[in-house]
Formats: structure tokens, sequence, C-alpha cells
């Protein structure tokens, strides 16, 4: 499908746009069951990133599903298909020289390895944001634990759908039993140990 269009390889390259920002880029990969807190880490991650003149942007699956990814249902492909375009859009951030944030259940295994080979050694970092469904649960930000076991939401990842943990994520973040605080502290040492900041 894609052997008559070429790819235009930009005069500017990826290194430059790293000196002119003063850092370079890569990508904070949340992953977790729904209500586990990967868009409040990344959220707060962007803060944290901003408060230090660092470029960044938040890829919220959810804000994704309203545009780029709106014709997609809840389908094991839909699933993979959703978080391939995900990390698409993560690629051509990174390419620009910005922080990305992504945050989403990207409940597969095989879609996350997919999207980490897809990535420059170094550029994707998986945050499995670990926690407990009956915390996830009783959190229930959004009322969809309490929809699905009503069965009024069909294949809902962690009660209908399977959630696939990381076997080897770069973090594992426990946030039914850290604060915001300090998983943020434990994203920052990481980031900071390994030359990201």
């Amino acid at each position: 499908m894609t052997s008559n269009i070429g790819w235009h390889e930009s005069k500017i390259m990826k290194a430059d746009r790293h000196r002119l920002n003063g850092h370079k880029s890569y990508v904070l990969w949340f992953t977790g069951l729904p209500g586990s807190g990967k868009s409040t880490l990344a959220e707060r991650m962007e803060l944290e990133l901003h408060q230090r003149y660092m470029h960044s942007y938040i890829l919220d699956g959810d804000h994704l599903r309203h545009g780029l990814n709106q014709g997609l249902g809840f389908s094991a492909k839909d699933r993979t298909e959703n978080i391939r375009r995900m990390g698409e859009t993560a690629k051509l951030f990174v390419d620009a020289g910005i922080i990305v944030l992504a945050a989403a259940i990207s409940p597969y295994r095989a879609d996350r390895e997919r999207l980490r080979s897809s990535f420059e050694e170094h550029e994707f970092i998986e945050i499995y944001v670990r926690c407990q469904l009956e915390e996830c649960e009783r959190r229930d930000p959004k009322g969809l634990y309490k929809k699905a076991r009503a069965g009024e939401i069909k294949q809902f990842t962690g009660i209908s759908a399977p959630y696939e943990p990381p076997l080897n994520p770069e973090l594992i973040i426990d946030s039914d039993r850290l604060t915001i605080e300090e998983s943020i502290c434990v994203i920052l040492d990481y980031l900071s140990d390994c030359g990201y900041l």
C-alpha cells in the first residue's frame, strides 16, 4: 500500500531540535487499568516538566477517541489500531523534539512491544501504573466500572476484557500505595538517573 509513497527526510535533525530545546525527546507511556491514575500522573508530570522549561505534550487515549480515533470501537482489533495510531502520533512528536506523556490503557502486551520497537533505543519509557482492580473500582472516576458490572458496557478492560501487565517496564508505579507526589518523585528520579532531565 505504501510502496509508491516516499518519506521526505527533514533537513533539521532530531538532534538539532534537542539542542534547540535543551533536552532530549522521548515518550513516557503510562499503561494500566481504567482508574489506575494514568492520566492524573501524566498531567502532573507535564506540570513538572513545564516548570523545568521542558517541552512536553499529553496524548490521552480518551482525548484521541474524540478526534483521530473516534471511529474506533473496543474490539481487540480496534484497540490495537487505537494504540497504533496513538504510537504513530507520539513518534511524530518525539521527532519534533517534544517529550510525550501518553496515557492509555493499552491492554495488550504485543501492542506495547510493537510500539517500543518502533522507537529508537531509550525513546520509549513504559510506566506500568499498577493498581488493584478493587481500588480502581472504588475510585471509578467516570462511573464506568459500575456500568460495566451492570452489563451496560461491553468489553470493559479489567471486567469483561483482558489487561496484560507489562513484563519488563522501565517503571512500576503502585498507585494504590503511593501518593501522587511520591509517584512523581519516582518518575523524576528515574529520568534524572538515566540522563533524561
